[in-house]
């Protein structure tokens, strides 16, 4: 055999002795589920999010002094709960829509126009804090959203 092809056996030797021993130095470490000392961590559980509708919430505004024409908002709504709050939620869709209509009617059409859905969604969730603060209960959703916004 030639030098070269002598070296190049060598080397591809050498290589798959590495290979073999980092292979089998990472299955003698890996933790074993159950063995004395180390135990295997459950997955966290994750709560499904369900997404509860509450749809058309409609609001005349309020007229500027020097306004004749009526300006209206409406406003389709998303509140994201969990499933065993699900029910709850669904139950005090009249009660989020009064507090809902109660908030924004207080806008002008300026006001509103000037706004953003992000900007509405955070007075909304203020908004329902605020309203289950004073009531003493639990919210049965985490946060509201908006699923349309219409300004008119």
């Amino acid at each position: 055999m030639n030098s070269k092809a002598k070296l190049i056996a060598a080397f591809l030797g050498v290589a798959l002795l590495a290979a073999g021993a980092a292979g089998g130095a990472m299955w003698y470490m890996a933790p074993v589920a159950g063995a004395a000392g180390v135990a295997a961590k459950p997955a966290p559980e994750k709560k499904l999010t369900k997404y509860v509708t509450l749809d058309k919430v409609i609001v005349m505004l309020r007229r500027a002094p020097n306004q004749a024409t009526a300006h209206y908002l409406s406003v389709d709504l998303v509140l994201a709960t969990t499933a065993e709050q699900e029910k709850e939620a669904k139950e005090h869709l009249p009660l989020l829509r009064s507090v809902a209509v109660a908030s924004l009617s207080a806008y002008t059409v300026a006001e509103a126009s000037s706004m953003t859905v992000e900007q509405y969604a955070q007075q909304l969730n203020k908004t329902f804090d605020a309203s289950y603060a004073k009531e003493n209960h639990e919210k049965p959703f985490s946060e509201v959203m908006i699923g349309k916004l219409i300004v008119e």
